[in-house]
């Protein structure tokens, strides 16, 4: 079954604040977008495989862990999730990066699909799907279907923010696809947007309307 993570470090709690503030800019929102998501990577990418091998330093020959078998690729749900990848980039330098790009029809709140693309060896890396808002499920549910119809098989979910209701979803279509977010909020309200949440993501990342 999913395992649903809430990474409720004290760095992370004191910038999603600011990001839900409403007076926070387009620029500082971003970065904190970025700082984010780097901060909840280390919780995400905890059990990835490790292997033993041996180095030189300049004293002598020691052994150490490194990243064993299958590598990383992260898949943002455009647009929104682009603005999670800068900061597990700076952690995960060598991972590829995927591209969903999905929208909601804002009359049946279903996502609608117009862009993917992927790494060729999708099928043997750790994949780490990004969206900062995960509130019907809908994107995030469509986005792992497709990954696992064209050969993923370890897929990973990683939200700033989730309603009860999206989390539900995505656990009950994909119970193997763990799930991490920093906030878990009270509700939708009537046109699926999280309460309190933090307004549209993608228009304050790029500064749309």
């Amino acid at each position: 079954m999913s395992k649903v993570t809430q990474i409720a470090h004290p760095l992370i709690l004191h910038k999603l604040s600011l990001i839900r503030d409403k007076n926070t800019g387009s620029k500082d929102f971003k970065e904190l977008v970025e700082e984010v998501a780097m901060l909840m990577a280390y919780e995400v990418t905890r059990d990835l495989q490790l292997e033993e091998v041996e180095i030189e330093t300049p004293i002598c020959k020691t052994k150490c862990k490194m990243l064993a078998g299958k590598k990383v690729a992260i898949v943002p749900i455009l647009r929104a999730g682009l603005g999670m990848v800068g900061g597990i980039i700076k952690l995960i330098p060598a991972a590829k990066i995927g591209h969903i790009g999905l929208y909601r029809d804002e009359e049946t709140l279903k996502p609608v699909e117009y862009f993917c693309k992927l790494p060729q060896d999708i099928g043997d890396r750790d994949v780490i799907v990004t969206d900062p808002m995960l509130a019907t499920g809908g994107s995030a549910t469509d986005a792992i279907t497709l990954l696992k119809q064209r050969g993923a098989k370890h897929i990973r979910l990683m939200c700033l923010i989730a309603a009860p209701e999206g989390i539900d979803a995505v656990v009950k279509a994909h119970p193997d696809v763990d799930v991490y977010v920093a906030g878990i909020d009270e509700k939708l309200n009537e046109k699926g947007y999280i309460v309190p949440g933090l307004g549209d993501a993608g228009d304050r990342l790029f500064g749309t309307k």
